[in-house]
């Protein structure tokens, strides 16, 4: 009867232990909130290998980070550079436009802001945000080359936009 006494405690103590050891599942994180708008957007994804044909390059880009905003950068050597940037924090009217033309791109009222050797057209994207493509010949001349190859690339990524 003794063993009987000092079997039900030690059964007890001996579950008790087991369930110690016992992993508990951690309840499933929640989804992630799919992401809208830009930031829904990779940079260097925005050019598909037959558009970067059509505005002359030939390599894939490179992300960057310029301030808040995402980028991505091409290079034809010796002759262009292309920064393709998304800026989910300024609209195009935050940006500094002087010497800026208005201009339709797609279903767009864009800003094309020509320099010296460079272009700069700038596509409103929402509220508060912006796509600039900018284009810069390696010569810094031929603004009007340069203005040409930043439409071409605005043209290509417009419908691709939020």
């Amino acid at each position: 009867m003794a063993a009987r006494a000092l079997a039900g405690p030690a059964l007890a103590a001996g579950l008790l232990l087991a369930g110690c050891g016992a992993q508990v599942a951690a309840p499933p994180a929640p989804a992630p909130e799919p992401k809208t708008g830009l930031a829904a957007l990779a940079p260097c994804d925005l050019l598909s290998s037959p558009d970067r044909s059509d505005a002359g390059l030939t390599s894939l880009g490179k992300d960057k980070v310029i301030g808040p905003a995402r980028a991505c950068d091409w290079t034809v050597s010796g002759l262009f550079g292309l920064t393709v940037t998304l800026d989910d924090t300024a609209a195009v009217t935050d940006l500094k436009t002087d010497g800026g033309k208005a201009l339709t791109v797609g279903r767009r009222e864009a800003t094309r802001v020509p320099g010296d050797g460079s272009c700069a057209v700038l596509l409103p994207a929402g509220a508060k945000a912006s796509v600039q493509v900018d284009v810069t010949n390696a010569s810094f001349r031929d603004t009007n080359l340069a203005c040409r190859r930043a439409v071409t690339v605005a043209q290509l990524i417009e419908p691709k936009l939020p």
